[in-house]
């Protein structure tokens, strides 16, 4: 019987369920030769004690893999490869910053459109440069036909470019962020996120004028584009607001009269508590707009405002340029969802 542990292996620091990365694995095994058919697998506990993990897993693993009408079984006998002419799927090498509920949305209408044409290997990062850096290095020791990379960084982003454009840019999607000094014809599914800030709070400037100020709270240690920024100073200048940019909602006492504009969940939870606490209503003393639509802001407060790309489009749309091997950019369409918030 083959060595089965030179071929199959758990990585730690992937995100995709270890189930999927053996069966991933056996597939890229067929795919390279290192197995064919009627070669037997080893028992499911044999490979569940040699790789030190459950039976459950190494079940789902084999039943994966039936249904795809790769490996078959024979009572008393055990399990082995009975197809090896099946179309080969794309593997993608998916890496995003962090997770969040937004994240999910973006991940799971990508897997929902790519189907079975694709192996993922799925990893997260943390907003972390050099864990980054890491996970890319080993990532080159496979053959992947595409890498799909969110890069929203704490610290160092600026050398992001110099990993990102060590890839082949036919195998490259930047996902959310277009990085500067990326070189080459390479695909991105975007947001403008300054233009994109402007005009959704253009588009309510019919609400927002009967505050006085406008607040953004923007962390100062964050991996949020600066861009955001961008297009909030452009428009409150350019609409003669009052504003002030803020750190956190932590420290801000609230005022009568103003217009909140929460990036992160931490600071809108903050920023809610503070303002139940007080005397102060919600759409006639104080406003309150939130970064990023999900399904919670739809009832928090009677409806919190958002302003926020479209997630599921962005994932379905990078599975799509990912397996018509498209190179164009295409900037995803931002939101206004208007509640009782304002």
């Amino acid at each position: 019987m083959k060595n089965y542990l030179k071929i199959l292996s758990i990585d730690e620091y992937s995100i995709t369920p270890k189930y999927l990365q053996l069966s991933n694995a056996i597939i890229r095994a067929i795919e390279s030769g290192d197995i064919v058919k009627d070669d037997m697998l080893p028992s499911i506990n044999d490979l569940s004690f040699a790789l030190d993990t459950s039976r459950n897993t190494i079940e789902r693993v084999y039943k994966e893999l039936k249904d795809k009408g790769i490996v078959s079984s024979v009572p008393g006998k055990g399990f082995f490869i009975s197809n090896t002419d099946f179309q080969k799927p794309l593997k993608i090498f998916l890496l995003f910053n962090k997770l969040s509920a937004h994240k999910k949305l973006i991940y799971d209408a990508f897997v929902d459109t790519i189907g079975e044409l694709a192996t993922i290997d799925f990893y997260i990062y943390n907003n972390d440069f050099y864990f980054f850096k890491k996970i890319m290095a080993e990532s080159f020791n496979s053959d992947y036909a595409k890498y799909i990379i969110i890069p929203h960084f704490l610290d160092n982003e600026t050398k992001a470019h110099e990993i990102i454009n060590t890839i082949p840019k036919d195998k490259l999607i930047l996902l959310d962020n277009l990085v500067p000094a990326i070189n080459g014809k390479f695909a991105a599914i975007y947001e403008n996120f300054a233009s994109d800030v402007y005009e959704a709070l253009k588009s309510l400037t019919h609400k927002l004028t009967k505050y006085h100020n406008i607040k953004l709270i923007f962390p100062g240690k964050t991996y949020h584009s600066k861009e955001i920024l961008k297009g909030f100073l452009n428009f409150c200048r350019q609409y003669a607001f009052d504003y002030e940019v803020v750190e956190s909602s932590a420290i801000e006492t609230i005022q009568k009269d103003t217009v909140y504009i929460s990036l992160t969940e931490d600071d809108l939870v903050e920023l809610i508590k503070k303002i139940i606490a007080s005397d102060l209503k919600v759409a006639k003393d104080v406003g309150v707009i939130s970064y990023n639509e999900t399904a919670l802001k739809e009832i928090i407060l009677d409806g919190i405002t958002t302003i926020s790309t479209d997630f599921k489009l962005m994932g379905s749309k990078t599975a799509e340029f990912a397996l018509s091997n498209c190179h164009d950019h295409f900037a995803v369409p931002f939101n206004v969802t208007l509640r009782n918030s304002l």
